[in-house]
C-alpha cells in the first residue's frame, strides 16, 4: 500500500491519508483502518439519466469522485473486495448530497480516509500497511488423495489460491484407474504451485499431508521438474518442507503451523512470530494458568497488577461499531505497550487469529504467577468486611474505656 499523504493533528488525532492499494493484501488492511463515522473519497461509476427537451431519457455511466459517511464496510475474502455504503457528503453535479451510495475500493485507484480520531491501533495499522517489504512470506499445500488446497500466507491474511479436487478411485486388481487418477490429480497440484507460488517472494513451501501422501508429491514434482526443466521448481526445492496434517482441507494448516518443525523454518516471519506466542499461551494455559490469562475483565485486571508480559488480541475487536467499547481496548493496548508489554494483533483471517477468538479475542501471557483473579476478588471483599468489622471492635472498645472513665470520676477515683 501506497502511502500518497498523511496529515494527522499531533493535538486531537484528527485527520487525513491518501493511499492507493497495489495488492489484494492492502484490500484488507483497508478495511481494517475503515470504520464507521469515517469519510472516505475515491472514484466510482454513477449511472446518470439525462432528459432531453423533448421529454426523452437517456442513461450513462460516468465516473466521478465521491466523498461518503461510512455506515457500512464490508470485506469478501473470496473476492478481496472491500464494500463501503453510506451518505454522499460532497457536492457533485450528477449525485445529490445525503444520497445512499455504495463504493469498491479497487487496486491502483487512490482513496482517502478522514477520521475524527487516528488513535495508536489505527496509527499502527497504517505503519504496517504501508511497509514496502512486506509480502506474502509463506505458501502452502495441505493435501489428501483427491483434494488439496494451495495458499499464500501473508502477514495478515491466508489466501485460497487454487482447490485441487480429482475423484480418486479405489485400488482393484488388474485396473490402473486409480495410479492414473493419482497422477492426475499431482499434475493438477503441480500446475496450481507454478501459476500460483512466486518462489522468489515466499521463504518456503509447506508440503502438509497425512501418511506418505505429501513425499509422495514432492517425488513427483522432484522427478517432472527436472524433466521438464521447470527452474522454479528445480532452483528451489531447498524451500519445499514436509510435516503431517490430517487433510488436504484449509483448517489443517492449524496443525501444521503448530509443528515445531515448521515454526523453525519461518523464524523470522509475523506469521511465526504470533504462531509461536500463541502456542505459549495455550501450553500456560494447561500448565502453569495462574500466568496465563483470557477475556477482557481479567485481562485488565492483571493489567492493573502491571503483570502482562505480552498481550494477545484479535484485529476483530478493535472494528466493534460501538465506539466505547472499541476504545477500551485501545486503552488497554496502548497502556500495556507503555508499561514494557509486547502486544500481539492477530488477523482474523489466520487460522491463528480464529484460535485466538475461540477463547474471547483477547489473553494475555503473564510476568508473575497471580492466584485465580476470582480469588483475588473474593479476598479483596473479605478484607474490606474484615476491616469493617475491625472498625466496629474498635468504636465498641472506644465507647467502653470512655465509659470506664466517666464512672472512676463519679466515684472521685
Amino acid at each position: 500500500m501506497k502511502l500518497l499523504k498523511k496529515q494527522v493533528s499531533a493535538k486531537d488525532g484528527s485527520g487525513t491519508v491518501l493511499l492507493r492499494p497495489d495488492t489484494a493484501e492492502d484490500l484488507w488492511h483497508a478495511y481494517n483502518l475503515l470504520q464507521k463515522g469515517d469519510l472516505v473519497r475515491c472514484t466510482t461509476v454513477r449511472k446518470v439519466v439525462k432528459e432531453s427537451t423533448t421529454g426523452s431519457t437517456s442513461s450513462s455511466k460516468k465516473r466521478m469522485m465521491l466523498t461518503i459517511e461510512l455506515q457500512n464496510v464490508d470485506f469478501d475474502p473470496d473476492v478481496l473486495q472491500v464494500r463501503l455504503s453510506g451518505t454522499v457528503q460532497s457536492e457533485n453535479d450528477n449525485v445529490r448530497m445525503g444520497a445512499h451510495h455504495t463504493l469498491t475500493l479497487e487496486l491502483n485507484q487512490n482513496f482517502s480516509i478522514e477520521k475524527a480520531c487516528w488513535d495508536q491501533v489505527f496509527l499502527d495499522l497504517l505503519d504496517e500497511a504501508t511497509r514496502p517489504e512486506r509480502q506474502a512470506e509463506i505458501a502452502a499445500v495441505v493435501m489428501h488423495n483427491g483434494l488439496a488446497h494451495v495458499c499464500l500466507v501473508t502477514g495478515a491474511l491466508t489466501i485460497t489460491k487454487a482447490r485441487v479436487e480429482v475423484n480418486i478411485p479405489k485400488k482393484r486388481t488388474g485396473s490402473s484407474a486409480h495410479s492414473k487418477a493419482i497422477t492426475k490429480f499431482y499434475e493438477a497440484v503441480y500446475q496450481a504451485v507454478l501459476r500460483h507460488i512466486d518462489f522468489s517472494k515466499v521463504k518456503c513451501v509447506i508440503l502438509g499431508s497425512p501418511g506418505f501422501v505429501k513425499d509422495d508429491f514432492l517425488k513427483y514434482i522432484q522427478t517432472e521438474s527436472v524433466r521438464r526443466d521447470d527452474r522454479a521448481f528445480v532452483e528451489n526445492k531447498s524451500k519445499f518442507v514436509l510435516c503431517k496434517a490430517s487433510s488436504g482441507h484449509k483448517h489443517a494448516l492449524e496443525e501444521v503451523f503448530s509443528d515445531s518443525t515448521i515454526t523453525s523454518q519461518m523464524t523470522e516471519t509475523k506469521v511465526a512470530r504470533e504462531v509461536e506466542i500463541l502456542n505459549k499461551l495455550m501450553r500456560m494455559m494447561e500448565r502453569d494458568p495462574d500466568r496465563a490469562y483470557y477475556g477482557y475483565d481479567h485481562v485488565a485486571k492483571a493489567h492493573e497488577q502491571l503483570a502482562i508480559d505480552a498481550l494477545l488480541v484479535t484485529d476483530e475487536l478493535f472494528r466493534n461499531s460501538n465506539i466505547k467499547t472499541r476504545k477500551k481496548y485501545v486503552q488497554l493496548v496502548e497502556s500495556v505497550r507503555e508499561n514494557g508489554g509486547q502486544v500481539f494483533v492477530f488477523s482474523s483471517m489466520h487460522v491463528s487469529g480464529q484460535q485466538l477468538q475461540q477463547v474471547s479475542g483477547v489473553a494475555a501471557i503473564l510476568r508473575f504467577p497471580l492466584p485465580d483473579l476470582d480469588e483475588l476478588e473474593d479476598l479483596a471483599a473479605k478484607h474490606d468486611n474484615d476491616d469493617a468489622d475491625l472498625l466496629v471492635e474498635d468504636d465498641i472498645d472506644y465507647n467502653s474505656q470512655q465509659r470506664m472513665q466517666e464512672d472512676m470520676q463519679d466515684m472521685g477515683l
